[in-house]
């Protein structure tokens, strides 16, 4: 079982999409990972951006560990309404909505955000489901890079068999980090 790993909500357990369509970050990569955001300043007062967000599972330890604002994007009913739960639950701890669930295919909402001129982002985070092709991975990546804030954070996971996505001239990979068959890639704005 999925849990909420540290803060306000630390210790609430999750509920996880039915089925085996989405693959849930498992509790030791999501530790490891925030771990380094919180190293690096990247979760008090930041807006998050949680695409293919499955359970939304990261999206919601964000809001947990004092992220702003939180964006779920999925396009899959099922695990839709699991946001949709799991983001009610630590709103309900947090008192105030900070979490709020888009039931969208992610191309679709990035097309929306650049037409309403929305926000920029602080910290995204893209698990893509498998049959996500590279091309359509690169696509997104090439939305996402006026989106962000200066000093933004992209967290891209994938499988440790998946090579390392085709980044766009906005966007400069600074790490990576393999977790068994899992790989983060860290990537933020190039500079001018």
């Amino acid at each position: 079982m999925s849990r909420i790993v540290a803060g306000a909500a630390g210790g609430s357990p999750l509920v996880s999409v039915p089925g085996d369509a989405t693959r849930p970050t498992t509790d030791r990569v999501k530790e490891a990972l925030f771990s380094r955001l919180e190293s690096m300043n990247m979760l008090s007062g930041t807006r998050v951006l949680d695409l293919y967000a499955g359970s939304g599972s990261l999206g919601v330890e964000s809001a947990s560990r004092g992220a702003s604002s939180v964006e779920l994007v999925e396009f899959n009913d099922k695990a839709a309404a699991v946001c949709q739960r799991n983001a009610e639950l630590v709103n309900k701890v947090l008192g105030t909505k900070v979490v709020r669930v888009q039931r969208s295919k992610v191309e679709a909402f990035m097309a929306r955000a650049a037409e309403a001129g929305v926000d920029q982002w602080d910290l995204v985070f893209m698990d893509p489901p498998y049959p996500l092709t590279e091309d359509e991975l690169s696509a997104v990546l090439e939305l996402l890079g006026p989106r962000l804030s200066t000093f933004a954070v992209v967290v891209v996971e994938r499988s440790a068999r998946t090579p390392e996505p085709a980044w766009p001239e906005s966007l400069g990979r600074f790490a990576e980090k393999k977790y068994g068959e899992t790989r983060l890639w860290f990537a933020e704005p190039a500079g001018e």
